[in-house]
């Protein structure tokens, strides 16, 4: 039995038979283009400017990103490269702030109106306690009242991050580290969490010279095989493994 027809279109019916004596007239070639006067060529193609080489590392050239998180690479010798971008990214962060701690101190951006953030006491008073170490990391507090802290200025590196999920992470890394650590490590502790909140987040689409430039930074950042979190920032799929994957080994 024929399908029934989708419902707001007629069935496809044969064309009507033609009538006697009827034909298609006979088709006529259009004349020719007149010619361009003597001296004169036709315009010439406009030339399309090439697309500008994206330069290519260890970590190989972008090629795509995958669900808005991952940058998917190919390597010189023709691996996959996987980078998860937020890792990555946190990673060049926590270096970048060590660097300039260790050149004397982070740089900070003053808040154009200075922001009041409501904290749980116990978060005010560890915030408090710690202001001279926080504020050579850039980020300049001062207490107000019981139940909540005045932002004067955050870390430059860190662009405008949210400044109470900020306070709120960094009064738990310092609950966490305690007394128990020395200043240096507690410090090192703090610096990875203000680099996450700094770090471009997963789910954000990034164009291919902001890929190419993720990677070129990673090959010239220590410890860039890692986040601050100890998580691995990219995986490498060269032939054996994916020969492996594919049952060829």
């Amino acid at each position: 039995m024929p399908a029934p027809a989708l419902a707001g279109f007629a069935e496809a019916l044969p064309p009507p038979p033609s009538p006697p004596g009827w034909s298609l007239p006979s088709w006529q070639p259009r004349p020719a283009a007149p010619r361009l006067p003597l001296g004169f060529a036709p315009a010439a193609p406009v030339a399309q400017p090439e697309p500008l080489p994206i330069e290519e590392g260890p970590l190989g050239r972008p090629v795509a990103q995958l669900f808005s998180t991952y940058v998917l690479a190919e390597a010189p010798d023709g691996a996959l490269v996987l980078v998860d971008q937020h890792a990555a990214h946190e990673r060049l962060t926590h270096e970048a702030l060590l660097a300039q701690l260790g050149a004397g101190g982070v740089r900070s951006q003053p808040l154009l109106l200075p922001e009041v953030v409501e904290l749980p006491a116990p978060h005010v008073a560890r915030l408090e306690e710690a202001a001279p170490a926080l504020a050579r990391l850039g980020l300049e507090i001062e207490g107000f009242g019981p139940g909540a802290v005045l932002v004067r200025a955050t870390p430059a590196l860190l662009g405008t991050p949210q400044v109470k999920p900020l306070l709120a992470d960094l009064a738990e890394e310092l609950a966490e580290s305690g007394e128990a650590l020395a200043l240096a490590d507690r410090l090192d502790a703090a610096v990875a969490r203000l680099a996450c909140h700094g770090s471009i987040r997963a789910g954000r689409r990034l164009a291919p010279a902001e890929m190419a430039a993720l990677l070129r930074q990673m090959e010239a950042t220590p410890r860039a095989a890692t986040c601050s979190h100890g998580r691995p920032t990219f995986i490498r799929l060269g032939r054996f493994e994916l020969e492996k994957l594919f049952g060829r080994r």
